[in-house]
């Protein structure tokens, strides 16, 4: 069969005018609405990630107050000592946050974002279903992909809204690559064609979204290449591929290029070198001896089970699908979707250490189950494809189905997934905090070579006056964070910062300071060579 008749359109959408045509993208809406309820009524799920991105979106906002839109400092980490968070840490959910903090109050932020993230997780699988299915069964992937196990628990238990993006940037990926261009050899055929700026586009966005997810889109970007390559026997979608990439990268260059250079600055490879970060201590079901890895062996085993659920659907659904005559028109489409099941399967298991070892930046992944947002679209498509009849009255009795499971699987997401906030990591405990001046503790990875976060003192003073250039600020007890007071006697004199004249978190201060003798003058800010 020749690549043509192929990828000839097998769908003949009926044209759908008036309020019809929202009715998918309504649905998706009103499904990720109810994905996000148990927020609604208990409260923000405050996952291991929420106060990161809580602080973030603050001290963003803050700075955009000052002037400063693309502020590399976060002035609030390490008890107002800061660091250099917006540097590493990828732009788009950080300015999402704060610019929808310009208009709603902070509380309903999170809850919002979810919504927005988890609803075009859904339209985007739907836009890539509508290739080969009809809007019917289109929408019902959209709304499987975006309530997969692992976007809601991505969303509550770990709060990591950087990759909640990945469940769009993936989708539209995978659209562009495969996406029919009515042409004798389709999209692929054409490697230097224009459809190479959009693609470039979705990796910039996957790469600015969350880091572990732009060197996950880029792989999918070549794995799939690579699948099409050899199907149609050229060369052209891996040169069009590597177009994209390369201008995809550049154009998110004002964010990769400083987080490269400056990463000799701080201790980066905490994100890696941790026990509970390594690759080789998350494989499918692992399980560790001693007290320290006993949280981390309780959340893997919760995503192991995601991970088997959903590769079990996914590849259920590629046989049912096969079965149907799915694959019968288009079937490089089907079969390059068909390949990442078996593919992130691999990853979960120690053989595939080589590859985890040998690959580019791969191991910046930290766990190998993080491959399931890849999962999640294919998962929605072959599910929909399978299970999906042209039979009215059976459709209808699905339907109720399909509600009743949507209800149980939000329960059970309220239940298990859902995190409950202490009084001071909630929206309201941070805002007092922020408010007050107090600061929150920093990030390991980006505290200074050799330093140690945890002897960060709180309550310190914009800048202390001493005639020891060595002396210890704030005390504490064993395992305590410590803190200052003027009573210790360390600062023979205190300043207070400014920013404009006004006493604020900003880049750009003025500490206006008569020294009562010579001395030194400590500030409470973390060392970093770009100040």
């Amino acid at each position: 069969m020749s690549w043509a008749r192929m990828n000839r359109p097998s769908v003949e959408r009926p044209a759908r005018g008036g309020w019809k045509r929202f009715t998918g993208p309504a649905l998706i809406l009103l499904v990720a609405v109810i994905a996000t309820s148990p927020q609604f009524f208990q409260g923000n799920s405050c996952g291991h990630d929420f106060n990161f991105h809580l602080v973030s979106w603050l001290d963003a906002q803050q700075s955009w107050r000052h002037g400063l839109f693309y502020p590399h400092w976060a002035p609030s980490p390490n008890f107002r000592a800061g660091e250099a968070r917006f540097v590493f840490y990828p732009p788009l959910t950080w300015m999402l946050g704060a610019a929808l903090g310009l208009f709603l109050a902070w509380k309903p932020v999170p809850i919002v974002l979810t919504i927005l993230l988890l609803t075009a997780t859904g339209l985007a699988t739907r836009k890539l279903a509508q290739q080969v299915l009809q809007d019917g069964p289109a929408t019902l992937a959209g709304c499987a992909a975006l309530f997969s196990g692992y976007s809601l628990f991505t969303a509550y238990e770990r709060s990591a809204f950087g990759e909640l993006a990945g469940g769009f940037w993936i989708p539209c990926l995978l659209l562009l690559i495969l996406r029919d261009r009515n042409s004798a050899a389709g999209l692929f055929g054409r490697a230097f064609d224009g459809s190479a700026l959009p693609l470039a586009l979705v990796v910039a966005g996957a790469w600015l979204s969350n880091a572990p997810l732009g060197v996950m889109a880029s792989y999918l970007l070549a794995g799939v290449s690579l699948t099409a390559a050899v199907q149609l026997r050229s060369w052209a979608p891996i040169l069009r591929a590597s177009v994209a990439s390369a201008i995809g990268l550049g154009l998110s260059a004002f964010y990769l290029v400083p987080a490269a250079v400056e990463q000799r600055w701080v201790e980066i490879r905490q994100a890696t070198d941790d026990p509970g970060l390594l690759i080789e201590n998350s494989w499918l079901f692992a399980r560790h001896a001693g007290e320290a890895m006993e949280l981390h062996d309780v959340e893997l085993l919760r995503v192991s089970a995601i991970a088997v659920t959903m590769i079990a659907l996914t590849l259920a659904g590629v046989f049912f699908s096969w079965r149907r005559g799915r694959f019968a028109t288009q079937r490089a489409w089907w079969l390059s979707l068909a390949v990442i099941p078996v593919v992130v399967l691999l990853l979960q298991f120690p053989i595939s250490l080589p590859l985890w070892n040998a690959l580019p930046k791969l191991r910046f992944l930290q766990f190998p189950w993080r491959w399931l947002v890849v999962l999640e679209a294919p998962m929605g498509i072959f599910f929909a494809a399978a299970v999906w009849t042209s039979r009215r009255r059976l459709r209808i009795a699905m339907t109720v189905v399909y509600a009743i499971f949507l209800v149980g699987i939000t329960m059970f997401t309220a239940e298990v997934f859902f995190q409950h906030c202490d009084s001071e990591d909630s929206v309201r405990g941070s805002l007092r905090a922020y408010r007050d001046g107090l600061g929150f503790a920093g990030t390991d990875e980006y505290a200074p070579p050799g330093a140690d976060d945890s002897l960060v003192a709180t309550d310190l003073p914009d800048a202390c006056f001493t005639t020891n250039p060595v002396v210890v600020l704030g005390r504490g007890e064993d395992g305590t964070t410590p803190a200052w007071s003027q009573e210790q006697g360390t600062c023979e004199a205190t300043f207070q910062a400014t920013a404009n004249g006004v006493k604020a978190p900003a880049e750009h201060v003025r500490i206006a300071a008569v020294a009562p003798q010579a001395g030194f003058l400590i500030l409470r800010l973390r060392t970093y060579p770009a100040w």
